[in-house]
């Protein structure tokens, strides 16, 4: 299909540690006088279901290590964040004055892990990541089609700054009902060629589409993708992440 529909899900209240997202996202659509349709796609940032999952931690109630209180005085970061970021991390990846490249438990590649401090109201609290996005968006899609009675994808997005590129994009960290990547190896091309190596990103396009309609600061949370004819497949986010073996880079 050549047309595509996205729109926000507002109207959603201020999300609470244990609040269950998809009753949330059913009353939003109903004031709206909108209902999920066979086949779309519902995007949710990370933002809130990482609230929804009590994943807020006090960075005074943080203990740094000898290294975190060592890389304080080099990178503009206090101990407590910088331990933070570690006891989230498996490995890093780069460390500078301005900021900590890391790998985290997921296995994402990402700025001081994934670790946020926009739209919280008390400074002193950071937001990790989700504990398991995929498995929240195959939560969150199975609670929405029962609701509905339709087939749907659902895509946990989040904020990434990109290698080589200005600016930061929304990305696919969690995927239920679709596949990830859309590989086009083996098709060919309008004047008969065989593709080799074209593999597309589709869940982080999805996701890049639904940010034009939440903002970074507009407090929609929630959006739909609408007549895109996704590949169906039991896609992960862990598909987008490149192979350490394949990695030029590190």
């Amino acid at each position: 299909m050549n047309e595509l529909t996205v729109f926000g899900v507002e109207e959603l209240p201020k999300i609470q540690e244990g609040d269950d997202l998809t009753r949330l996202i059913i009353r939003s659509l109903d004031k709206q006088g909108k209902k999920l349709e066979h086949k779309d796609i519902v995007i949710v940032t990370s933002k809130i279901v990482s609230k929804a999952e009590g994943r807020l931690v006090e960075e005074k109630d943080i203990q740094p290590s000898p290294l975190a209180i060592e890389l304080s005085k080099s990178t503009g970061k206090t101990p407590n964040e910088i331990e933070m970021i570690f006891r989230e991390s498996s490995s890093p990846v780069k460390i500078t004055d301005r900021v900590m490249i890391m790998e985290t438990k997921h296995g994402f590649i990402c700025a001081n892990a994934g670790i946020d401090r926009s739209n919280i109201e008390n400074q002193e609290t950071a937001l990790l990541l989700p504990k398991d996005p995929d498995f929240t968006a195959k939560k969150i899609k199975e609670s929405l089609e029962n609701h509905y009675n339709v087939e749907l994808a659902v895509i946990i997005s989040d904020t990434f700054g990109r290698p080589w590129r200005m600016g930061q994009t929304n990305v696919a960290i969690g995927v239920s009902g679709m596949l990830a990547i859309r590989d086009y190896k083996g098709e060919f091309d309008q004047f008969g060629y065989e593709l080799k190596a074209t593999e597309i990103a589709v869940a982080d396009q999805v996701a890049s589409a639904a940010e034009l309609v939440m903002g970074k600061s507009d407090g929609i949370p929630v959006a739909v993708v609408r007549g895109y004819s996704y590949p169906e497949g039991d896609g992960t986010s862990k598909d987008l992440v490149r192979p350490r073996e394949m990695d030029l880079f590190r």
